[in-house]
C-alpha cells in the first residue's frame, strides 16, 4: 500500500457503536421502543408472564429451536446460563473442555478449580487458532464456545460433533446466536445473552436444553450443593415453570421488552437467514479491507474459522511488530483512543486478556454502510499514530 495521506476522511459512521458487548442496538432503535414495558408490574402477573413468554416464543421462532427443546430466561447473562448447566450436569461422565480464548479458559477454570472434577481433559489452542476437533471424545461431555468472542475464532459448523454421542454438548453460543447457523441436533445445551447479536441489554441469559440435557438433570444428582439460582430440578424433576415464563428470580421488564423489540425487528428483516446474511455482509466489508491493507491482519489464521461477529485484528506493520509487547499494545490503544475522541468508533480495543489489536463487532444490528465508513478512518488513525511514533523516534 502507498503511504496513506494524513487527512481525515470526510464521512463518519452514522452509528459509531462497534462494541462487542453490549453491542449496537438494532437500526432505528430509540428509547420509545420500551414505552410499553411493564415497569412497576410483577413479573408473575398475567401480563408480565405473557411478555416473558413472548420473548421465549420469539427466541424459538427466530432461532428455529426444535419444539422439544426447552427455552428459559435465567440470571447473570450468558455466564449464568453456562454456569447453571455445568454445575447442574457435569460430573456424570468425564468431560472434554475446549478452549481457544478467554471465555473458554474461564469455563476450564470453573470446572477444574471450582467444581474440581476428577476426569477433565483439556483441548486447548492459542489465540487465533482452534483445537484439533477430531480429538474430541463424545463418550464424554463436551464444553465449548461456538464463537470465541475474544479471539474471533469460531467453529465452522457442527460436522465434528457425533450424532450418536453418549455425552452432552454444552455450547456457549453467546456471540454466535442469530449470526451463525447453530445445529441444534448436535447441541444439548445452548446459551447466549441478548446484549450480543441482538444488541439487547445485559444481566439476563438464555438457556436452551435438549431432551437429553433434561434427562441428565432428572437422573443425575451432583454431590455438590447448588445455589438457588442454579437449581433446575425439584424432587428429581425439571422445574418446568422456569421454561414457561416463571423465571427463577426477578427479571427486568425493560430488558424483556427490549429483547422482544430486537427479535421483532429480526422478523421484519427476514428472520434468521437474513440476520445471518447481514452479519456475513458486514464481515465482508472488513475482509475486503483487510485483503488490500498491509498493516492489519485477522487474528484468526484459518479463513474457515473466522468469526462474522467479533472480528479480531492484529497490527502487522513491520515497524510496529518490531516493538516490544507493551509498545505494540500502547500503539493499538492509541488508535482506539484517537477514533473514540473523533466520535468515529467506540470500544474497539482488543479484549484485555487477548493479544493487542482491534476488535470490531460486525453482527446483524450493525449497518454495512457504517463499517464502510469506518475503514478509511482505521487507515487514517494508523497513519497518524505511525507518523507520531516515527517523529518521537527521530
Amino acid at each position: 500500500m502507498a503511504d496513506m495521506p494524513l487527512t481525515a476522511p470526510a464521512v463518519k459512521p452514522a452509528n459509531p457503536n462497534f462494541s462487542s458487548g453490549p453491542c449496537a442496538k438494532r437500526p432505528g432503535w430509540t428509547v420509545e421502543a420500551l414505552v410499553n414495558a411493564l415497569v412497576g408490574r410483577s413479573h408473575r402477573s398475567k401480563p408480565g408472564k405473557a411478555r416473558i413468554q413472548r420473548a421465549i416464543d420469539l427466541t424459538r421462532e427466530l432461532l428455529e429451536v426444535p419444539a422439544d427443546y426447552r427455552i428459559g430466561i435465567v440470571p447473570a447473562s450468558d455466564t449464568g446460563a453456562v454456569e447453571m448447566a455445568m454445575w447442574g450436569m457435569l460430573g456424570a461422565r468425564g468431560v472434554d473442555m475446549l478452549a481457544w480464548e478467554s471465555f473458554g479458559e474461564g469455563w476450564v477454570t470453573d470446572v477444574t478449580k471450582q467444581l474440581k472434577l476428577d476426569d477433565v481433559r483439556l483441548l486447548k489452542a492459542p489465540y487465533g487458532e482452534i483445537p484439533d476437533l477430531a480429538q474430541v471424545d463424545f463418550e464424554r461431555d463436551v464444553v465449548f464456545t461456538w464463537n470465541g468472542t475474544t479471539s474471533g475464532v469460531r467453529v465452522a459448523n457442527a460436522d465434528w460433533i457425533a450424532a450418536d454421542r453418549k455425552g452432552l454438548t454444552i455450547c456457549d453460543a453467546t456471540s454466535a446466536a442469530f449470526a451463525q447457523k447453530l445445529d441444534f441436533a448436535k447441541l444439548d445445551v445452548v446459551t447466549f445473552s441478548w446484549q450480543k447479536a441482538l444488541g439487547g441489554e445485559g444481566a439476563h441469559g438464555v438457556l436452551i436444553l435438549s431432551p437429553r440435557a433434561v434427562e441428565r438433570l432428572e437422573t443425575y444428582k451432583p454431590e455438590r450443593p447448588l445455589p438457588k439460582i442454579f437449581r433446575l430440578t425439584k424432587g428429581g424433576k425439571l422445574l418446568e415453570e422456569v421454561f414457561e415464563a416463571a423465571t427463577i428470580n426477578t427479571p427486568s421488564m425493560l430488558c424483556i421488552e427490549d429483547a422482544i423489540d430486537a427479535m421483532e425487528w429480526g422478523k421484519t428483516v427476514g428472520g434468521l437467514s437474513a440476520m445471518q446474511a447481514r452479519a456475513d455482509a458486514n464481515f465482508k466489508v472488513l475482509a475486503d479491507w483487510v485483503a488490500k491493507t498491509d498493516w492489519v491482519a485477522f487474528l484468526a489464521k484459518d479463513e474457515a474459522n473466522r468469526s462474522n461477529t467479533s472480528v479480531c485484528l492484529s497490527i502487522v506493520d513491520p515497524a510496529i511488530t518490531a516493538l516490544d509487547d507493551a509498545a505494540q499494545a500502547a500503539f493499538a490503544k492509541a488508535i482506539v483512543a484517537r477514533l473514540d475522541k473523533a466520535g468515529v468508533a467506540y470500544d474497539i480495543g482488543a479484549y484485555k486478556d487477548a493479544p493487542s489489536g482491534l476488535r470490531i463487532w460486525a453482527g446483524c444490528t450493525v449497518e454495512a454502510s457504517d463499517l464502510a465508513a469506518l475503514v478509511p478512518w482505521l487507515d487514517f488513525a494508523f497513519a497518524e499514530e505511525k507518523a507520531a511514533l516515527n517523529k518521537a523516534a527521530a
